[in-house]
């Protein structure tokens, strides 16, 4: 399956998410996923924390590696993360009446995932964490310089 077909169908089981142009954003991440690294789970957002703006649709995408999210810009160009294990913090999710936001905390920067459906966000909370936990892990801790 394609990242457009995984999408799609998380779409379709998710309806009350609100994500455009599904197909554009999917082939962004489609073209940085690299050939050793696995699809683990896929879904849609708004990569924003402005309730009222409904425009900034992306993909994001969860590999056995990183976490990528794209965005195809309407005119020309496009916005694309990568977030790997070693840079994950935490994950926060709210939710509110109808939709809930995730927020993915990194060393760098905080990314917030806006207007996704309810019943959504648990199943994106474990995907998320046990994966980007699990591939932490991995990456051992960090030797520290000596201290004077």
């Amino acid at each position: 399956m394609t990242i457009y077909d995984l999408a799609r169908k998380w779409k379709d089981k998710y309806p009350f998410t609100i994500a455009w142009r599904i197909r554009r954003h999917s082939r962004i991440v489609q073209q940085h996923i690299n050939p050793d690294e696995k699809v683990m789970y896929v879904f849609c957002a708004q990569k924003n924390d402005n309730p009222v703006d409904v425009v900034s649709s992306s993909v994001v995408v969860l590999t056995d590696k990183r976490l990528l999210v794209g965005q195809k810009r309407v005119l020309f160009g496009y916005f694309f993360t990568s977030i790997t294990p070693d840079l994950f913090n935490d994950l926060e999710v709210k939710a509110g009446l109808f939709w809930g936001k995730v927020y993915i905390d990194t060393i760098k920067e905080l990314v917030v995932l806006s207007n996704i459906a309810k019943p959504a966000l648990i199943e994106i909370e474990t995907k998320v964490t046990t994966i980007m936990m699990r591939e932490k892990k991995k990456y051992g801790k960090r030797k520290q310089a000596p201290r004077e």
